[in-house]
């Protein structure tokens, strides 16, 4: 109970503190909470506690960029895996929904602490940003949230889109498009995403184009973090509010290249290393503009993937590769909802389908590949699943009872597109374990029911001031006949989660 206590000390520690400090307009902002794929504008931005006193002292102040974000999460999971924890029965597996011989309980404090130093001129900018993640109490070994401090980005931007419509960015940087379901910065995560990447964006008021091509960076606690140089990324995304007035409309064409030498590039790495795969997407997504439908929103996204897949066995430094197959593979997204903007808390009724294709032959890999997604945002809260080999459709509501408080809800039931496939974890590495058959884990089973369950969410969010904000959550996972077949042998039970975090932004 010890990280809990340090978790509930340190949020009534700040919610004392924060009232008091006095916001001013400038650049970064605490980030706008989401319901459902629906934003809320976020309280009025501020520069960060450092910058806006350092420019109150003098304006030589102004084009430098000092600050950075700390970040307390407490974690309180019943009955999800916990990968190295020793099972209370000797020869059980580890593996989520398990109730008797598992890790019943895991409780952990989650910090992080990021630091950057910009300067922005008229046609140049640098960004260098450092970044601390630890965790307190975690079962898991290894440690998959806790790296010492690490380059989390690293960047120069040269060009200046009012006099010229083409800029360069270099570096280590995050990348950030669409709704973040194929490419984000996975920041839920206590270490999150990053790349070492060249992009070229060309804008116009009526739309812009970004080329890049990049390398993921490979987290390793207590080692310099270093790209992964044969796992490369490229594309062209491109999007426009103006080629249908109400909507924001975007295609995109991405290539992920990965040599047979990804899958024992690092031993150590707390990411999973791709296998060897040509993989390319192409896909386009529609989202409606705020204020153009009255009341009405809505997204929609599609996906179609082609090329080659070779799975491995093992990890590294002794991974082997497996045969390469034919890949094809489609993923789509669908949202729609209505906001009453004339009601009490203007609440916010929204429904949401997802689907990914899953493996169904042995002809062809049939797995959809979700890149380097923020899983978060789209399976939130518990984070049980990827956009792969799945189908939900869910409920979302949300309002808003004070300016600054907002309160989330979401409802879904959640179906494999395929038994013959696996039932993939939110890092989307798939769930093993057990022998086919035999009910004692996930294993793949054709015959098994494709009905995985329904998960309950229920979070809270309240900006106390443009610096800082807290927030809490609570999901429960009701297990559906696919997990208590895959489970019969052994016993399982419904899955709980709760967090409570705090923001700062100094």
């Amino acid at each position: 109970m010890k990280p809990l206590f340090i978790g509930l000390v340190f949020i009534a520690f700040a919610l004392t503190l924060t009232p008091n400090l006095t916001a001013q307009p400038a650049s970064n902002s605490v980030a706008a909470p989401v319901l459902g794929n629906a934003p809320v504008p976020a309280p009025a931005p501020s520069a960060g506690l450092l910058n806006a006193w350092l420019r109150e002292q003098c304006e030589w102040f102004t084009p430098w960029d000092f600050g950075g974000q700390f970040r307390a999460r407490l974690e309180v999971k019943d009955y999800f895996f916990t990968p190295g924890a020793a099972p209370a029965i000797p020869g059980r597996a580890e593996v989520d929904f398990l109730k008797n011989g598992g890790d019943e309980n895991d409780t952990y404090l989650l910090t992080r602490t990021r630091i950057h130093l910009g300067y922005n001129s008229d046609w140049f900018r640098v960004f260098l940003e450092t970044q601390d993640s630890t965790s307190t109490g975690d079962k898991r070994t290894p440690n998959l949230e806790s790296e010492v401090f690490n380059l989390r980005q690293g960047y120069i931007l040269a060009g200046n889109l009012k006099d010229f419509p083409l800029v360069l960015k270099a570096g280590r940087q995050e990348m950030v498009y669409g709704n973040e379901y194929l490419i984000g910065t996975a920041d839920w995560v206590n270490i999150g995403r990053t790349f070492d990447a060249i992009k070229l964006r060309y804008e116009t008021e009526e739309l812009w184009v970004d080329a890049f091509t990049s390398y993921p960076v490979i987290p390793r606690d207590n080692d310099f973090n270093f790209s992964n140089n044969y796992d490369e990324f490229s594309g062209i995304y491109g999007s426009s509010d103006n080629l249908i007035p109400w909507q924001q409309s975007q295609l995109y064409f991405l290539a992920r290249n990965t040599s047979q030498n990804s899958p024992n590039y690092a031993v150590g790495a707390l990411q999973p290393l791709a296998s060897p795969r040509d993989i390319y997407t192409i896909g386009s997504r529609l989202k409606s503009l705020g204020g153009q439908l009255d009341n009405w929103d809505y997204t929609a996204e599609g996906a179609y993937q082609f090329g080659r897949y070779a799975g491995v066995t093992g990890t590294a430094p002794t991974a082997v590769q497996l045969a390469s197959k034919s890949h094809r593979a489609y993923a789509a997204h669908a949202d729609g909802g209505y906001t009453f903007t004339n009601a009490c808390a203007t609440p916010r009724i929204g429904l949401e389908w997802n689907y990914a294709s899953g493996s169904n032959n042995s002809d062809h890999h049939g797995t959809f590949d979700t890149l380097y997604p923020s899983t978060h945002l789209f399976s939130p809260i518990m984070d049980f699943y990827s956009w792969q080999n799945i189908q939900d459709a869910r409920i979302n509501f949300s309002m808003r009872p004070c300016p600054k408080l907002t309160l989330t809800s979401c409802y879904r039931g959640v179906w494999l597109a395929s038994t013959a496939d696996s039932f993939y974890l939110g890092n989307t590495a798939a769930r093993t374990g057990g022998t086919p058959g035999a009910h004692n884990g996930f294993a793949v089973n054709p015959t098994y029911s494709r009905y995985v369950g329904m998960e309950a969410d229920l979070t809270a969010k309240y900006a106390i001031t443009p610096y800082a904000s807290v927030g809490a959550g609570y999901g429960h996972f009701f297990r559906g006949d696919y997990i208590k077949q895959s489970l019969s042998a052994l016993g399982s039970s419904d899955a709980d989660y709760v967090y409570l975090q705090t923001v700062i932004n100094f």
